[in-house]
C-alpha cells in the first residue's frame, strides 16, 4: 500500500513538472511511474490479494490466465518504458534529433501487447508437473523481454552516454586552459557563447544521465535473482518440488517488485525542481537556502544603513543648533 501512495505522488508531482516546463524527460519518467503503478495493481492487489485472501478457494484457470496476461504485460511496460528514455538521453548528448514524444506510447502499447502469450503462463507455485516445451520457450522470451535485451541496450546507450559525457569534460577543460594561458584582459561582462550554452546545456544533461544510471543499476540488480531462479526452475529444479526453490522463487520477486518504488527516492536525491514540488504538494514549508538567508539579510543591511544615515543627519543639524545658540549668547554677553 506504501509503494502505491509513493508512486502516486511520484505521478502528481512528475505532471505538475510536466505540465510546467513541457519537457520531454518528465513525460518518460511519467510513463515509467504509470508502468509501475499498473505493476503493482496487477500483480500485489490482483494477483496476491484477490486470489489468495479474497477468494480463498479455487480461482478459475480463466481468470488466472487473464490475470497472468496482465501481469506481465504491465510488467513489461514498466521495464521497457525506461529503454526510450535512455535512447532520448543519447540522442540529446550526441546533438542529434531529438526523438518524438510519440515513441513513449508506441513502446507502451508493444510492451502490452507482449503480455497476450503469456496467457499461457503456467502456475509455478500450484503446477506439479515438470516444464514442457511451452514453458521453455515461455520462460525464455520472458527473460529476454524482461532482462537480457534491456539490458544489452543500457549498457550499450549508457557506455556511450559516459563516453560522450567524458570526452565533453576533457574538451571543456582543454578550452579553459587555452583561455587562461592567453593572457587577455578582463573585457568585462559578456554574453554566454554558444560553446558556453552548450557546456550548461550539457552540465545539466549530466546530472539527468546520473539520474538514468542509478534507474538502469538499481533495475539490474533487482531484477538479476529472479532471471537466475527462473532459469533454475526450467532446468535443475521445479519451484514446486524443492521448497528452497520456492523461497528462492518468492524473495526474487520481492526483490523485483521493490524496483517499483525505489525511483522516487532517486528523483528526490538528484532533481532539485521535483522536491520542491514535492513539498509543494504536501503543503511543506521551504527551508531558507542560504540564497534566501542573503537575499534577506541585504534589504536589513539597507535599512540599517539608511537609519543610521538618518540618525546621523539629525546629530549633525543638533550639533548646529547647540553651535548656533552658544555663538548668539556670546555675542549678546559682549553687548
Amino acid at each position: 500500500m506504501t509503494t502505491r501512495l509513493v508512486n502516486i505522488l511520484t505521478a502528481v508531482v512528475l505532471s505538475r513538472l510536466a505540465c510546467r516546463t513541457k519537457k520531454t524527460l518528465y513525460y518518460y519518467l511519467l510513463a515509467v511511474t504509470g508502468s509501475d503503478i499498473l505493476t503493482q495493481l496487477f500483480i500485489i492487489f490482483v494477483g496476491f490479494l484477490l486470489e489468495t485472501a479474497v477468494f480463498h478457494r479455487d480461482v478459475p484457470a480463466l481468470l488466472l490466465q487473464s490475470v497472468s496476461a496482465a501481469e506481465f504485460a504491465a510488467n513489461h511496460a514498466s521495464i521497457w518504458s525506461t529503454v526510450p528514455l535512455t535512447v532520448d538521453r543519447y540522442v540529446a548528448l550526441s546533438a542529434i534529433r531529438r526523438a518524438r514524444r510519440r515513441i513513449i506510447a508506441v513502446v507502451l502499447a508493444l510492451s502490452l501487447v507482449s503480455g497476450v502469450p503469456f496467457f499461457w503462463w503456467s502456475d509455478v507455485w500450484r503446477s506439479s508437473r515438470p516444464p514442457t516445451s511451452l514453458d521453455a520457450a515461455l520462460i525464455w522470451t520472458h527473460v529476454t523481454i524482461i532482462y537480457f535485451l534491456p539490458c544489452s541496450i543500457f549498457l550499450v546507450l549508457n557506455s556511450l552516454i559516459v563516453r560522450t559525457l567524458r570526452a565533453s569534460h576533457r574538451q571543456q577543460q582543454g578550452q579553459q586552459q587555452e583561455q587562461s594561458g592567453g593572457g587577455q584582459d578582463d573585457p568585462g561582462p559578456q554574453r554566454s557563447t554558444p560553446q558556453q550554452q552548450q557546456q550548461q546545456r550539457r552540465r545539466r544533461l549530466g546530472k539527468t544521465t546520473a539520474m538514468l544510471l542509478a534507474i538502469t543499476s538499481v533495475f539490474s540488480v533487482l531484477w538479476a535473482p529472479r532471471t537466475v531462479v527462473v532459469i533454475y526452475h526450467l532446468y535443475v529444479s521445479s519451484v514446486h518440488r524443492d521448497w528452497r526453490v520456492h523461497l528462492a522463487y518468492d524473495l526474487s520477486n520481492m526483490l523485483a517488485m521493490l524496483n517499483t518504488a525505489v525511483n522516487f527516492f532517486l528523483y528526490c536525491f538528484v532533481s532539485r525542481p521535483f522536491r520542491a514540488t514535492v513539498r509543494g504538494v504536501l503543503l511543506l514549508p521551504r527551508g531558507l537556502g542560504p540564497r534566501r538567508q542573503r537575499a534577506l539579510h541585504r534589504p536589513q543591511a539597507h535599512t540599517h544603513a539608511s537609519v543610521s544615515s538618518l540618525c546621523s543627519g539629525k546629530n549633525k543639524r543638533s550639533q548646529r543648533d547647540c553651535a548656533g545658540q552658544l555663538s548668539t549668547r556670546e555675542a549678546s554677553h559682549a553687548v
